[in-house]
Protein backbone atom coordinates (compact mmCIF):
# COMPACT_ATOMS: atom_id res chain seq x y z
CA UNK A 1 0.00 0.00 0.00
CA UNK A 2 1.26 3.48 -0.81
CA UNK A 3 1.27 6.45 1.59
CA UNK A 4 -1.44 8.97 0.63
CA UNK A 5 -1.21 11.35 3.63
CA UNK A 6 1.96 12.33 5.46
CA UNK A 7 2.29 15.09 8.03
CA UNK A 8 5.68 16.31 9.19
CA UNK A 9 5.75 18.33 12.43
CA UNK A 10 2.65 20.33 11.57
CA UNK A 11 1.47 22.93 14.07
CA UNK A 12 -1.25 25.56 13.98
CA UNK A 13 -1.20 28.68 16.10
CA UNK A 14 -4.04 31.18 16.49
CA UNK A 15 -4.02 34.65 17.94
CA UNK A 16 -7.05 35.13 20.16
CA UNK A 17 -9.31 38.07 19.33
CA UNK A 18 -7.40 39.35 16.28
CA UNK A 19 -6.72 38.49 12.65
CA UNK A 20 -3.24 39.10 11.25
CA UNK A 21 -0.35 40.68 13.12
CA UNK A 22 -2.01 44.00 13.84
CA UNK A 23 -0.46 46.20 11.11
CA UNK A 24 -0.05 46.11 7.33
CA UNK A 25 3.77 46.16 7.34
CA UNK A 26 3.96 43.07 9.58
CA UNK A 27 1.32 41.25 7.53
CA UNK A 28 3.27 41.91 4.30
CA UNK A 29 6.51 40.80 5.98
CA UNK A 30 4.87 37.54 7.11
CA UNK A 31 3.54 36.97 3.55
CA UNK A 32 7.01 37.59 2.03
CA UNK A 33 8.70 35.10 4.40
CA UNK A 34 6.07 32.45 3.64
CA UNK A 35 6.45 33.03 -0.12
CA UNK A 36 10.16 32.22 0.21
CA UNK A 37 9.47 29.15 2.35
CA UNK A 38 10.97 30.65 5.51
CA UNK A 39 9.68 30.45 9.07
CA UNK A 40 7.13 33.05 10.19
CA UNK A 41 9.18 35.91 11.77
CA UNK A 42 6.26 36.77 14.09
CA UNK A 43 5.92 33.25 15.44
CA UNK A 44 5.96 33.41 19.23
CA UNK A 45 5.80 30.89 22.01
CA UNK A 46 2.15 30.31 22.85
CA UNK A 47 0.14 28.23 25.27
CA UNK A 48 -1.28 24.74 24.94
CA UNK A 49 -4.92 24.70 23.83
CA UNK A 50 -6.46 23.70 27.16
CA UNK A 51 -9.90 25.33 27.15
CA UNK A 52 -10.64 24.47 30.78
CA UNK A 53 -8.19 27.03 32.19
CA UNK A 54 -7.62 30.72 31.65
CA UNK A 55 -4.42 31.62 29.84
CA UNK A 56 -1.95 34.48 30.05
CA UNK A 57 -0.99 34.54 26.38
CA UNK A 58 -3.05 35.76 23.41
CA UNK A 59 -1.41 33.05 21.28
CA UNK A 60 -2.74 29.48 21.40
CA UNK A 61 -1.45 26.31 19.74
CA UNK A 62 -4.50 24.52 18.31
CA UNK A 63 -2.12 21.77 17.10
CA UNK A 64 1.48 21.07 18.05
CA UNK A 65 4.06 18.90 16.22
CA UNK A 66 1.66 16.39 14.64
CA UNK A 67 3.32 13.51 12.78
CA UNK A 68 1.54 10.55 11.19
CA UNK A 69 1.17 8.66 7.90
CA UNK A 70 -1.98 7.20 6.36
CA UNK A 71 -1.89 4.36 3.84
CA UNK A 72 -4.21 3.98 0.87
CA UNK A 73 -7.47 2.32 1.90
CA UNK A 74 -7.11 3.11 5.61
CA UNK A 75 -10.20 4.08 7.58
CA UNK A 76 -8.92 6.38 10.32
CA UNK A 77 -11.01 7.54 13.25
CA UNK A 78 -10.01 10.90 14.74
CA UNK A 79 -10.88 10.93 18.44
CA UNK A 80 -10.71 13.59 21.14
CA UNK A 81 -12.67 15.99 23.31
CA UNK A 82 -14.24 19.18 21.99
CA UNK A 83 -11.40 21.62 21.33
CA UNK A 84 -8.71 18.96 21.08
CA UNK A 85 -7.83 20.00 17.50
CA UNK A 86 -9.75 17.45 15.39
CA UNK A 87 -11.55 19.95 13.14
CA UNK A 88 -8.43 22.09 12.84
CA UNK A 89 -6.46 19.06 11.62
CA UNK A 90 -9.12 18.28 8.98
CA UNK A 91 -9.05 21.91 7.80
CA UNK A 92 -5.29 21.67 7.37
CA UNK A 93 -5.58 18.39 5.46
CA UNK A 94 -8.30 19.84 3.20
CA UNK A 95 -6.17 23.00 2.64
CA UNK A 96 -8.87 25.33 3.95
CA UNK A 97 -6.13 26.83 6.09
CA UNK A 98 -2.36 26.43 6.14
CA UNK A 99 -0.23 25.09 9.01
CA UNK A 100 1.85 27.59 10.98
CA UNK A 101 4.79 25.21 10.78
CA UNK A 102 5.39 21.84 9.16
CA UNK A 103 4.53 20.16 5.87
CA UNK A 104 1.52 18.14 4.68
CA UNK A 105 1.92 15.78 1.71
CA UNK A 106 -1.21 14.44 -0.04
CA UNK A 107 -1.49 12.05 -2.98
CA UNK A 108 -4.86 12.06 -4.70
CA UNK A 109 -8.08 14.05 -5.00
CA UNK A 110 -9.44 15.21 -1.62
CA UNK A 111 -13.15 15.65 -0.79
CA UNK A 112 -14.01 17.18 2.56
CA UNK A 113 -17.21 17.43 4.53
CA UNK A 114 -16.44 19.63 7.50
CA UNK A 115 -19.68 21.57 8.01
CA UNK A 116 -23.34 21.31 7.02
CA UNK A 117 -23.54 22.14 3.33
CA UNK A 118 -19.80 22.73 2.92
CA UNK A 119 -19.17 24.57 -0.34
CA UNK A 120 -22.88 24.98 -1.15
CA UNK A 121 -24.15 28.31 -2.49
CA UNK A 122 -27.47 29.11 -0.80
CA UNK A 123 -28.96 30.84 -3.87
CA UNK A 124 -28.25 27.92 -6.22
CA UNK A 125 -30.49 24.87 -6.53
CA UNK A 126 -29.53 21.42 -5.32
CA UNK A 127 -28.79 20.38 -8.92
CA UNK A 128 -26.57 23.41 -9.56
CA UNK A 129 -24.67 22.85 -6.31
CA UNK A 130 -23.98 19.22 -7.21
CA UNK A 131 -22.33 20.33 -10.45
CA UNK A 132 -20.55 23.22 -8.71
CA UNK A 133 -19.05 20.91 -6.09
CA UNK A 134 -18.06 18.39 -8.72
CA UNK A 135 -16.25 21.08 -10.69
CA UNK A 136 -14.44 22.30 -7.57
CA UNK A 137 -13.25 18.73 -7.00
CA UNK A 138 -11.85 18.58 -10.53
CA UNK A 139 -14.61 16.49 -12.12
CA UNK A 140 -15.79 17.08 -15.67
CA UNK A 141 -19.46 17.78 -16.43
CA UNK A 142 -19.80 14.29 -17.96
CA UNK A 143 -18.40 12.64 -14.84
CA UNK A 144 -20.86 14.51 -12.62
CA UNK A 145 -23.79 13.70 -14.93
CA UNK A 146 -22.88 10.01 -14.76
CA UNK A 147 -23.13 10.05 -10.94
CA UNK A 148 -25.97 12.57 -10.61
CA UNK A 149 -28.88 10.14 -10.27
CA UNK A 150 -27.01 8.05 -7.67
CA UNK A 151 -26.23 11.20 -5.65
CA UNK A 152 -29.84 12.37 -5.58
CA UNK A 153 -31.23 8.91 -4.80
CA UNK A 154 -28.79 8.39 -1.93
CA UNK A 155 -29.56 11.82 -0.43
CA UNK A 156 -33.31 11.31 -0.75
CA UNK A 157 -33.98 14.89 -1.93
CA UNK A 158 -35.27 14.21 -5.46
CA UNK A 159 -38.41 16.27 -4.86
CA UNK A 160 -36.37 19.35 -3.89
CA UNK A 161 -33.41 19.03 -6.25
CA UNK A 162 -34.55 22.10 -8.27
CA UNK A 163 -35.09 24.16 -5.09
CA UNK A 164 -32.48 26.66 -3.81
CA UNK A 165 -30.33 25.28 -1.01
CA UNK A 166 -31.32 28.15 1.29
CA UNK A 167 -34.76 26.54 1.60
CA UNK A 168 -33.34 23.17 2.66
CA UNK A 169 -33.39 22.06 6.26
CA UNK A 170 -30.01 21.37 7.89
CA UNK A 171 -30.70 17.64 7.59
CA UNK A 172 -31.42 17.88 3.86
CA UNK A 173 -28.28 19.95 3.29
CA UNK A 174 -26.01 17.52 5.09
CA UNK A 175 -27.52 14.54 3.27
CA UNK A 176 -26.91 16.10 -0.14
CA UNK A 177 -23.44 17.36 0.82
CA UNK A 178 -22.35 13.94 2.06
CA UNK A 179 -23.81 12.23 -1.00
CA UNK A 180 -21.86 14.55 -3.33
CA UNK A 181 -18.60 14.05 -1.41
CA UNK A 182 -18.96 10.25 -1.29
CA UNK A 183 -20.05 9.65 -4.90
CA UNK A 184 -17.63 11.83 -6.85
CA UNK A 185 -14.78 9.32 -6.48
CA UNK A 186 -12.32 11.12 -4.18
CA UNK A 187 -9.12 9.30 -3.34
CA UNK A 188 -9.25 10.84 0.17
CA UNK A 189 -12.51 11.61 2.01
CA UNK A 190 -12.46 13.82 5.14
CA UNK A 191 -15.66 13.67 7.21
CA UNK A 192 -16.26 15.75 10.34
CA UNK A 193 -19.05 15.07 12.88
CA UNK A 194 -21.70 16.65 10.63
CA UNK A 195 -23.38 13.24 10.33
CA UNK A 196 -24.92 13.89 13.75
CA UNK A 197 -27.34 16.24 11.97
CA UNK A 198 -28.93 13.46 9.92
CA UNK A 199 -31.50 10.98 11.19
CA UNK A 200 -30.52 7.51 12.42
CA UNK A 201 -31.43 5.80 9.14
CA UNK A 202 -29.31 8.19 7.08
CA UNK A 203 -26.37 7.87 9.49
CA UNK A 204 -26.39 4.11 8.92
CA UNK A 205 -26.46 4.69 5.15
CA UNK A 206 -23.47 7.00 5.48
CA UNK A 207 -21.48 4.50 7.51
CA UNK A 208 -22.28 1.79 4.97
CA UNK A 209 -21.25 4.04 2.10
CA UNK A 210 -17.95 4.94 3.76
CA UNK A 211 -17.26 1.25 4.31
CA UNK A 212 -17.93 0.58 0.61
CA UNK A 213 -15.71 3.49 -0.43
CA UNK A 214 -12.88 2.13 1.72
CA UNK A 215 -13.20 -1.32 0.12
CA UNK A 216 -12.61 0.37 -3.25
CA UNK A 217 -9.15 1.38 -2.02
CA UNK A 218 -10.05 4.94 -1.03
CA UNK A 219 -8.91 6.56 2.20
CA UNK A 220 -11.21 8.05 4.86
CA UNK A 221 -10.51 10.16 7.94
CA UNK A 222 -13.62 10.22 10.10
CA UNK A 223 -14.37 12.44 13.12
CA UNK A 224 -17.24 11.43 15.38
CA UNK A 225 -18.14 11.45 19.06
CA UNK A 226 -20.01 8.19 18.48
CA UNK A 227 -17.17 5.90 19.46
CA UNK A 228 -19.26 2.84 18.64
CA UNK A 229 -19.41 3.96 14.99
CA UNK A 230 -15.65 4.52 14.98
CA UNK A 231 -15.05 1.02 16.40
CA UNK A 232 -17.26 -0.58 13.72
CA UNK A 233 -16.08 1.47 10.76
CA UNK A 234 -12.39 2.24 11.28
CA UNK A 235 -9.29 0.08 11.44
CA UNK A 236 -7.07 2.73 13.01
CA UNK A 237 -7.46 5.56 15.49
CA UNK A 238 -5.68 8.85 16.22
CA UNK A 239 -6.31 10.41 19.64
CA UNK A 240 -5.82 14.16 20.10
CA UNK A 241 -5.64 15.97 23.43
CA UNK A 242 -5.12 19.74 23.79
CA UNK A 243 -3.63 19.92 20.30
CA UNK A 244 -1.22 17.01 20.75
CA UNK A 245 -1.29 13.57 19.14
CA UNK A 246 -1.26 11.25 22.17
CA UNK A 247 -2.03 7.90 20.51
CA UNK A 248 -1.79 6.37 17.04
CA UNK A 249 -2.73 2.73 16.59
CA UNK A 250 -5.39 0.03 16.26
CA UNK A 251 -8.86 1.53 16.62
CA UNK A 252 -10.02 -0.44 19.70
CA UNK A 253 -6.83 0.47 21.54
CA UNK A 254 -7.31 4.10 20.49
CA UNK A 255 -10.88 4.21 21.86
CA UNK A 256 -9.77 2.56 25.10
CA UNK A 257 -6.92 5.07 25.42
CA UNK A 258 -9.38 7.95 25.01
CA UNK A 259 -11.88 6.56 27.52
CA UNK A 260 -9.18 5.96 30.11
CA UNK A 261 -8.02 9.57 29.77
CA UNK A 262 -11.40 10.95 30.86
CA UNK A 263 -11.86 12.24 34.43
CA UNK A 264 -12.27 9.36 36.87
CA UNK A 265 -10.84 8.10 40.14
CA UNK A 266 -10.59 4.86 42.02
CA UNK A 267 -13.31 3.43 44.24
CA UNK A 268 -12.39 5.75 47.13
CA UNK A 269 -11.47 8.97 45.33
CA UNK A 270 -13.80 11.81 44.44
CA UNK A 271 -15.25 11.78 40.91
CA UNK A 272 -16.39 15.36 40.27
CA UNK A 273 -15.89 17.73 37.33
CA UNK A 274 -16.37 21.47 37.91
CA UNK A 275 -16.91 24.06 35.16
CA UNK A 276 -15.36 27.51 35.07
CA UNK A 277 -18.10 30.13 35.10
CA UNK A 278 -18.67 32.98 32.65
CA UNK A 279 -21.36 35.46 33.78
CA UNK A 280 -21.94 36.57 30.18
CA UNK A 281 -23.46 33.18 29.26
CA UNK A 282 -27.20 32.62 29.59
CA UNK A 283 -26.82 29.12 31.06
CA UNK A 284 -23.89 27.00 32.19
CA UNK A 285 -23.21 23.75 33.97
CA UNK A 286 -21.53 24.22 37.35
CA UNK A 287 -20.49 20.66 38.17
CA UNK A 288 -21.22 16.98 37.56
CA UNK A 289 -20.58 14.11 39.97
CA UNK A 290 -21.00 10.33 39.95
CA UNK A 291 -22.17 9.14 43.39
CA UNK A 292 -23.32 6.03 45.21
CA UNK A 293 -26.41 5.56 47.38
CA UNK A 294 -24.64 7.24 50.31
CA UNK A 295 -23.93 10.39 48.26
CA UNK A 296 -20.24 9.49 48.09
CA UNK A 297 -18.53 10.36 44.80
CA UNK A 298 -16.59 7.42 43.32
CA UNK A 299 -15.11 6.33 40.03
CA UNK A 300 -15.60 2.56 40.48
CA UNK A 301 -18.79 0.62 41.28
CA UNK A 302 -19.82 -3.02 41.64
CA UNK A 303 -23.00 -4.92 40.81
CA UNK A 304 -25.70 -4.01 43.29
CA UNK A 305 -24.37 -0.50 43.93
CA UNK A 306 -26.75 2.38 43.42
CA UNK A 307 -25.26 4.81 40.88
CA UNK A 308 -26.42 8.43 40.71
CA UNK A 309 -25.46 11.36 38.50
CA UNK A 310 -25.63 14.67 40.36
CA UNK A 311 -25.72 17.67 38.02
CA UNK A 312 -25.62 21.39 38.81
CA UNK A 313 -26.29 24.26 36.44
CA UNK A 314 -27.19 27.95 36.50
CA UNK A 315 -29.63 29.96 34.36
CA UNK A 316 -29.06 33.72 34.35
CA UNK A 317 -32.33 34.74 32.68
CA UNK A 318 -35.88 33.33 32.57
CA UNK A 319 -36.33 31.12 29.50
CA UNK A 320 -38.80 28.86 27.68
CA UNK A 321 -38.57 25.81 25.39
CA UNK A 322 -35.52 24.61 27.26
CA UNK A 323 -34.31 21.14 28.34
CA UNK A 324 -31.26 19.54 29.89
CA UNK A 325 -30.08 16.30 28.27
CA UNK A 326 -27.97 13.55 29.77
CA UNK A 327 -26.47 10.79 27.62
CA UNK A 328 -24.91 7.56 28.89
CA UNK A 329 -22.46 5.52 26.81
CA UNK A 330 -20.77 2.18 27.50
CA UNK A 331 -17.33 1.55 25.96
CA UNK A 332 -18.05 4.38 23.54
CA UNK A 333 -21.50 3.12 22.44
CA UNK A 334 -24.43 5.40 23.33
CA UNK A 335 -27.01 3.55 25.43
CA UNK A 336 -29.65 6.21 25.88
CA UNK A 337 -30.54 9.89 26.17
CA UNK A 338 -32.76 11.26 28.91
CA UNK A 339 -34.22 14.78 29.26
CA UNK A 340 -35.32 16.53 32.43
CA UNK A 341 -38.55 17.49 30.65
CA UNK A 342 -39.56 13.89 29.87
CA UNK A 343 -41.83 13.71 32.92
CA UNK A 344 -42.04 17.39 33.85
CA UNK A 345 -43.43 19.47 30.98
CA UNK A 346 -43.72 22.50 33.26
CA UNK A 347 -39.94 22.87 33.06
CA UNK A 348 -40.19 23.10 29.26
CA UNK A 349 -42.94 25.73 29.38
CA UNK A 350 -41.03 28.10 31.65
CA UNK A 351 -37.84 27.97 33.67
CA UNK A 352 -36.93 30.76 36.08
CA UNK A 353 -33.40 32.05 36.43
CA UNK A 354 -31.35 30.66 39.29
CA UNK A 355 -29.18 27.71 40.31
CA UNK A 356 -30.48 24.17 39.79
CA UNK A 357 -29.40 20.80 41.14
CA UNK A 358 -30.60 17.56 39.52
CA UNK A 359 -30.05 13.97 40.64
CA UNK A 360 -30.50 11.18 38.07
CA UNK A 361 -30.60 7.52 39.14
CA UNK A 362 -29.04 5.22 36.54
CA UNK A 363 -30.80 1.89 35.79
CA UNK A 364 -29.65 -1.19 37.72
CA UNK A 365 -29.35 -3.50 34.71
CA UNK A 366 -26.05 -2.10 33.37
CA UNK A 367 -23.33 -4.51 32.32
CA UNK A 368 -19.67 -4.28 33.40
CA UNK A 369 -17.63 -1.79 31.40
CA UNK A 370 -16.38 1.79 31.14
CA UNK A 371 -19.23 4.31 31.15
CA UNK A 372 -19.14 7.95 30.09
CA UNK A 373 -21.66 10.70 30.73
CA UNK A 374 -22.36 13.62 28.39
CA UNK A 375 -24.58 16.62 29.14
CA UNK A 376 -26.13 19.32 26.96
CA UNK A 377 -28.43 22.31 27.08
CA UNK A 378 -31.17 22.11 24.44
CA UNK A 379 -33.19 25.20 23.46
CA UNK A 380 -35.90 25.02 20.78
CA UNK A 381 -34.47 21.67 19.66
CA UNK A 382 -30.93 23.01 19.15
CA UNK A 383 -27.86 22.40 21.31
CA UNK A 384 -26.69 25.56 23.02
CA UNK A 385 -23.89 24.14 25.11
CA UNK A 386 -22.61 20.57 24.96
CA UNK A 387 -20.05 18.62 26.98
CA UNK A 388 -19.17 15.28 25.36
CA UNK A 389 -17.88 12.41 27.55
CA UNK A 390 -17.29 14.86 30.39
CA UNK A 391 -16.91 12.23 33.12
CA UNK A 392 -16.55 8.46 33.36
CA UNK A 393 -16.96 5.63 35.82
CA UNK A 394 -16.25 1.89 35.83
CA UNK A 395 -18.76 -0.85 36.64
CA UNK A 396 -16.93 -3.97 37.85
CA UNK A 397 -18.35 -7.51 37.98
CA UNK A 398 -15.51 -9.04 40.03
CA UNK A 399 -17.80 -9.36 43.07
CA UNK A 400 -20.56 -11.04 41.05
CA UNK A 401 -21.24 -14.75 41.60
CA UNK A 402 -19.97 -16.64 38.58
CA UNK A 403 -20.02 -20.11 40.12
CA UNK A 404 -22.65 -21.39 37.68
CA UNK A 405 -21.89 -21.98 34.03
CA UNK A 406 -24.56 -19.61 32.73
CA UNK A 407 -23.25 -16.67 34.79
CA UNK A 408 -19.69 -17.36 33.74
CA UNK A 409 -20.49 -17.02 30.05
CA UNK A 410 -19.71 -13.67 28.43
CA UNK A 411 -22.98 -12.19 27.26
CA UNK A 412 -23.32 -9.92 24.23
CA UNK A 413 -25.11 -6.59 24.42
CA UNK A 414 -24.81 -3.60 26.72
CA UNK A 415 -27.26 -4.50 29.50
CA UNK A 416 -27.62 -7.38 31.95
CA UNK A 417 -31.24 -7.39 33.14
CA UNK A 418 -32.56 -9.67 35.88
CA UNK A 419 -35.47 -11.35 34.14
CA UNK A 420 -37.90 -13.76 35.74
CA UNK A 421 -38.67 -17.04 33.94
CA UNK A 422 -41.98 -18.70 34.85
CA UNK A 423 -42.59 -22.37 33.98
CA UNK A 424 -45.79 -24.37 34.14
CA UNK A 425 -45.88 -26.94 36.93
CA UNK A 426 -45.43 -29.88 34.58
CA UNK A 427 -43.85 -30.05 31.10
CA UNK A 428 -46.36 -30.28 28.29
CA UNK A 429 -46.28 -33.61 26.48
CA UNK A 430 -45.52 -33.51 22.75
Amino acid sequence: MRTVIKTENISKQYRLGTIGTGNLYSDLTRWWYRLRGKEDPFLVIGETNDQSVRGNSEFVWALRNINFEVQQGDLVGLIGKNGSGKSTLLKLLSKITAPTTGVIKLRGRVASMLEVGTGFHPELTGRENVFLNGTIMGMTKKEVEKKFDQIVEFAGVARYIETPIKRYSSGMSVRLAFSVAAHLDPEILLVDEVLAVGDAEFQQKCLGKMSDVSKEGRTIIFVSHNLGSIRRLCNRGLVLSNGNLVFDGEVNLAVDNYLESLPSHDDTGSNVVSFEQDDSKLFQFTYISIEDGNNQSRGKYFYGDKIMVRLGYVIRQDCRNFSVRLALARNGETLFWTFDTDENEALFARRAKGEYLACIALPDFLKAGIYTVSVSFIEMGFEKEEHIDIIRFVLDDSTFDTSTKSYHLDRPGHIRPHTKWVYTEHPVEV
